[in-house]
């Protein structure tokens, strides 16, 4: 009774949520669960969340005492196979909807019966996606937030210009739709909560009258893992993401056949959700071993040489590259995949962006214990003082 009074007597926020932030699995759950904590602290939260179908109950994957209520709104089935999505995309082509926005687009009357009757002093939009329903939660917070874990426009301009002539052109017409919607939406919010600073720039390249904060992404302290250095690189991430399936399809192409034949005992892993999305670029070789989704993503980090990270498109920062950190695993990555961090080529990872100069990046650390060494321990000290959630909350002010 007197923690529900104390509870109580905290002012409320809401969060709407286009994924569950528990468990911590993946970028978009481990920037939304950091925003959770940080709330929780400071509010009595009620979280609105949608589910996938065939998803587990996000309420019961919270932990204790995080919220006072959810609201599961539950998304329709979709076809998975090539052939639907395409006709999918042609469709969100056709009407100039981006396809995040489409997927979660028309339940702005599920949410106002959510939150009939109650008022909030901060409302929290996750995602971009979630942007269109500003208006049914801003007619019940007295604040605004909108967590942008990327720029949607300039992640679909990055994927036209590294993807073919069909998926490009379908890139480029999401491109437009998410720079007009950008342009609309995030003037509207009391604040807009960017991944770095490059990303807060164009947030007001974009939306001149945006009130932009920079909020970095971020994961829990946590002790650093035994070590144990098999014989193996490492690429981790959501495989459905659509940056990390080229990614993958780069790394197999291009990259890992030069450390193959260089290396032959190597193993390449691949660790996280929907690993069926690269199955074209992972199978029919016993040296790639797909891994798949992990409780502990850190932990299995730790029993490789070094961390892979192919990025040809991206917005954002990668929590792959946090989480290799916190293993004290030492990363390789392209230029583009380590934007947005404060990273120095040769300090605390390795840059390279052909796969002549990623295989021979990589060959460098597999070849000296004392380079792997260095690059994860000035990694580990970068986490700790600027990637971990007490700091990025030093400057969160509601």
């Amino acid at each position: 009774m007197e923690e529900q009074r104390d509870i109580d007597e905290k002012p409320a926020a809401l969060m709407l949520a286009p994924e569950a932030p528990y468990p911590m699995t993946g970028g978009g759950a481990l920037r939304t669960a950091s925003l959770l904590e940080y709330l929780s602290r400071r509010y009595t939260v009620d979280l609105i969340v949608f589910r996938q179908p065939g998803a587990a109950d996000p309420a019961g994957q919270i932990p204790a005492g995080k919220v006072r209520r959810v609201v599961v709104i539950d998304l329709p089935k979709n076809g998975r196979s090539a052939a639907a999505r395409a006709l999918r995309n042609a469709a969100r082509v056709a009407r100039k909807t981006p396809p995040l926005v489409d997927r979660f687009s028309g339940f702005e009357e599920r949410i106002r019966e959510a939150v009939a009757g109650r008022q909030y002093d901060t409302g929290i939009i996750e995602h971009f996606w979630c942007a269109p329903y500003f208006e049914p939660v801003a007619a019940v917070c007295r604040r605004t937030v909108l967590n942008l874990h990327n720029i949607e426009s300039v992640l679909h301009a990055r994927c036209a210009e590294s993807e073919g002539s069909v998926a490009g052109v379908a890139h480029r017409a999401f491109f437009t739709a998410s720079r007009r919607l950008e342009e609309t939406w995030l003037p509207r919010f009391s604040e807009v909560l960017a991944a770095s600073f490059k990303d807060a720039a164009t947030v007001l390249e974009i939306a001149p009258d945006a009130r932009v904060r920079v909020y970095p992404n971020a994961i829990p302290r946590q002790p650093a893992p035994e070590l144990v250095e098999e014989d193996a690189v490492v690429f981790s991430g959501n495989m459905e993401y659509h940056p990390n399936g080229s990614a993958v399809r780069f790394f197999r192409k291009g990259i890992w056949p030069l450390l193959r034949e260089r290396w032959p005992g190597l193993v390449w892993r691949l660790l996280g959700k929907n690993p069926s999305e690269v199955r074209q670029f992972t199978s029919g070789d016993n040296r790639i071993k797909v891994i798949g989704a992990v409780e502990d993503a850190v932990r299995e980090l730790a029993r490789a040489k070094v961390a892979v990270v192919p990025l040809l498109a991206a917005s954002g920062t990668r929590f792959k590259i946090l989480e290799a950190w916190a293993a004290r695993v030492p990363v390789v990555s392209t230029t583009i995949g380590a934007e947005g961090l404060p990273v120095h080529d040769g300090e605390d990872i390795l840059l390279a962006d052909t796969a002549e100069e990623f295989a021979e990046a990589v060959s460098r650390l597999l070849e000296s214990p004392e380079l792997r060494r260095k690059l994860a321990r000035a990694g580990r000290l970068l986490l700790e003082k600027e990637f971990v959630w007490e700091t990025a909350w030093k400057d969160l002010d509601f």
